[in-house]
């Protein structure tokens, strides 16, 4: 069966890692982060999975970048570069930052809670948590922002492809 252009752009575009529920296991860290004080044997694990979910993202972006690059005699630098600019994106953006910021909002909350007088002991072990994993949704996009800035400005602009040579295909880093 012959597919139409539409559903060949769509299988062209379609990413495991970005377009499916796969991208929550970015998130695993963050999550591992907020219960940190219930479960820590969690933190680790969830640790494990966030990077494993980079290094999978980024083999995945470069296998892309060699299938896709049609100058052979740039393959494998066209490969290298995206490969390593997926891993060091998700590394900061997905794993390193968010799990930094988290285990900062739960620690000062929950310090706040326990200096709070007259609060059930069920809410001063819970509030912590349920605060941390709350800030998730409002901290990814911000964190993904300042990694896209800082990237583009260093590590992006230091190895970004000189004249035209047909690298010029800017990779986009997957994104949880």
């Amino acid at each position: 069966m012959t597919k139409s252009p539409q559903q060949q752009q769509h299988d062209d575009d379609y990413n495991v890692f970005r377009h499916s529920l796969l991208r929550y296991a970015g998130y695993a860290n963050e999550v591992g982060e907020s219960f940190r004080y219930q479960f820590p044997r969690f933190v680790a694990p969830s640790y494990v999975v966030a990077f494993g979910y980079c290094i999978a993202d980024a083999a995945h972006s470069g296998y892309n970048a060699y299938h896709h690059q049609q100058n052979k005699s740039h393959r494998m630098q066209h490969t290298a570069r995206a490969t390593m600019d997926t891993l060091v994106w998700q590394s900061l953006a997905s794993v390193a930052l968010p799990g930094m910021t988290i285990n900062l909002i739960v620690k000062a909350s929950r310090q706040a809670v326990q200096r709070t007088a007259k609060l059930p002991v069920f809410a001063t072990t819970w509030l912590p948590t349920v605060i941390g994993l709350g800030a998730i949704p409002f901290i990814v996009h911000p964190i993904d922002r300042g990694v896209d800035y800082v990237m583009d400005e260093t590590l992006r602009s230091w190895w970004k492809p000189k004249g035209n040579d047909d690298m010029s295909d800017e990779h986009e880093p997957t994104k949880k």
